[in-house]
This record gives C-alpha cells, sequence and structure tokens, in this order.
C-alpha cells in the first residue's frame, strides 16, 4: 500500500492576502457611446456601471496577473519560494503554450511551483478556491497563489450593444495557507450544460486558420436568458453553500457575488434576504464586469475600503459560460 503523503494532523485552508491589477485607462459611459447604439443613462441603468478598464498592449494577461499575486503575496507576508502551487484562472488567454499560470508564477518569483490553468469561466475563481484550500487541506501544498485575470476586451466586438459596454480587464489574486481552523466553507458548485449557447464564442481561432476570410471570433451572450437563469437556480446555490459552512446569513460580514451586473447582484440580495449589516460588493461600478478575476478584485476594494474587516466571512459565488457555479463562505484575509 502507498503511504500517505498528507499530513499527521488535519488543517484546512484560509485566504491570508489579496492583491489586484487595475489597467491605466479608465473607459466612462460616455467615451464607450462612441462606438455603440446606447447612451450613458441606459448603460448606468441597465448594469451600474460608471466605468470600467481596458488594458494596452503591455498590460498582457501574465503582467497583471503577476502584478496583482506579487501584492497577495506581500500581503500574505510569505516569500514566493513559499508558494507551493500557482492556479491561473481565465477565460481569456489566447496563447495556449506555455501555460499563463506558469509564467504568472515565474514572474512574481515562485520559480519551481506547479503551476496549472484553469477556465470555468466567470465562476473560474470559485473553483479554483476550492482547489486551492483541499490542496493544502490533503498536504499537497502548503501555499497556493490563485490568480484571476482576464482581457475580455481581446474577445468583445465593440460595436455589440448587447455585451461591450459589460466587460473589462483587470487581475486579482489571493494567496491561500495553512490553518487550524476552516477558512474556506464547502464548494456548492456544477454547471448547467442545457444552457451551453447563452454565452459563446462566435466561432475557433482553427476556423480563422484554415480560412483566413473566416471573421475573428468574439463572445455572445443572450443577456436575458442568463439572467433569468441566474435568478432562479442562483439564491438556492448560495443559500446551500451557506447551509454547507454550518452557518446562517445573519452570520455574514459581506457578500461578494461575481460582479456580472448590479442588477443581478440586487436581485440576488432581496432574494436572499440578506440583513442591513452584510457588505455587498458593488466594485462593478468602476471595474465592469472582468469574468474570474471580479471576484478577487472586489474582495481587495472591500477591504481596503473598510468596509469589510479582516476575520470577518464573505458568501462568494461566481456563474459563467457553461453555464458554470460555484460559491462558498470564505473568512477575508
Amino acid at each position: 500500500m502507498l503511504r500517505s503523503g498528507g499530513p499527521a494532523r488535519p488543517r484546512f485552508g484560509r485566504i491570508i492576502g489579496v492583491g489586484d491589477y487595475r489597467p491605466r485607462r479608465e473607459v466612462d459611459n460616455r467615451e464607450l457611446c462612441r462606438t455603440i447604439d446606447s447612451t450613458e443613462e441606459w448603460i448606468e441603468t441597465r448594469s451600474g456601471i460608471r466605468r470600467r478598464r481596458f488594458a494596452d498592449a503591455e498590460e498582457t494577461l501574465p503582467v497583471m496577473g503577476a502584478a496583482a499575486a506579487a501584492k497577495a503575496i506581500a500581503a500574505a507576508g510569505v516569500d514566493p519560494q513559499d508558494i507551493g502551487l500557482v492556479i491561473a484562472a481565465s477565460t481569456t488567454n489566447l496563447v495556449s503554450l506555455p501555460p499563463l499560470a506558469v509564467e504568472i508564477a515565474t514572474r512574481a518569483g515562485a520559480v519551481g511551483a506547479a503551476a496549472v490553468d484553469l477556465n470555468a469561466a466567470c465562476a473560474g475563481f470559485c473553483y479554483a478556491i476550492e482547489t486551492a484550500a483541499t490542496m493544502i487541506r490533503v498536504g499537497t501544498a502548503d501555499h497556493v497563489l490563485v490568480v484571476g485575470a482576464e482581457r475580455l476586451t481581446d474577445l468583445v466586438d465593440p460595436t455589440d450593444r448587447q455585451i461591450a459596454f459589460l466587460l473589462a480587464d483587470g487581475a486579482g489574486a489571493v494567496v491561500l495557507g495553512p490553518s487550524a481552523q476552516p477558512g474556506v466553507g464547502p464548494v456548492v458548485w456544477g454547471a448547467d450544460g442545457r444552457q451551453l449557447d447563452a454565452v459563446v464564442m462566435t466561432g475557433s481561432w482553427g476556423d480563422r486558420r484554415r480560412d483566413r476570410a473566416a471573421p475573428v471570433p468574439v463572445m455572445r451572450m443572450d443577456g436575458r436568458r442568463v439572467f433569468r437563469w441566474v435568478v432562479d437556480e442562483m439564491v438556492a446555490v448560495a443559500r446551500a453553500a451557506v447551509a454547507a459552512a454550518g452557518i446562517t446569513l445573519d452570520d455574514l460580514s459581506a457578500f461578494i457575488p461575481h460582479q456580472a451586473n448590479m442588477r443581478i447582484t440586487d436581485v440576488l440580495v432581496s432574494e436572499l434576504e440578506l440583513p442591513d449589516h452584510v457588505a455587498v460588493a458593488d466594485d462593478i461600478a468602476t471595474a465592469g464586469n472582468t469574468s474570474s478575476a471580479s471576484i478577487p478584485l472586489a474582495m481587495e476594494r472591500l477591504l481596503t475600503t473598510g468596509r469589510a474587516e479582516s476575520g470577518g466571512l464573505a458568501l462568494l459565488i461566481g456563474f459563467g459560460a457553461g453555464l458554470t457555479f460555484a460559491a462558498q463562505v470564505v473568512e477575508l484575509p
């Protein structure tokens, strides 16, 4: 029989540091209306977004991801060489090789760490948190770096009034370390493959290679369908995650959903009947929808602005193309 490589004593994972990278260029609704048929008021009313960040050519996924990672590692107070595993969650990496996680690890100083890319669309960060906490719990790694990095502007038709105003760029990161007490609650996750065509690409890069006349593939989304699905399905998922953590909604300090659309967040808050003391992430107002980067970016903003406190409990929930979903309660760093 193989010997177990796990720890002799039970241990758990918890988030011990968070970091962010927000691209230099801010784009307000007025500027966006130069390329889409819309108005500033319509965009803010429909999404809650006033501004968002667009990455320039130098702000690549590895650059943004490593910058966020460096902040998270510093906040955690660990040496980069103590990172045993790096997970990069992204749905917009257009370079298949080498893995994004390896380049982020190298740039952040975690040379030699195991590294893997993960794509679960906008639920990717929550998927990665569960993976990281499990690796710590079984003893595979002592410290895990999780990075959500996205350049959604690379995949969007800038004239598409359905989604061009929603999507943006950025990176957020957290470091998880070992703890004697659980710092990440049980995940409630899954994917509804019946909704595969709700968020899609119009083609593949393989099509483009075979036929240079083929259009560049871009994202398309049935926004109404996604909205209805989230409202119908995610309230139960959120409640299940809270119950699995052995707490009640009254015990929460913060609610950090994927920053998809402020209207979605408002409905979830109402349907969950969250207590007034729970801080609700609204980073979308100035960051836009950054897919797998949105939850760590929103977490960082809640903590740095003092709206949420270290040690408080936060309910995370991500949902996106697939349609994938995941939720868990975490202790804030």
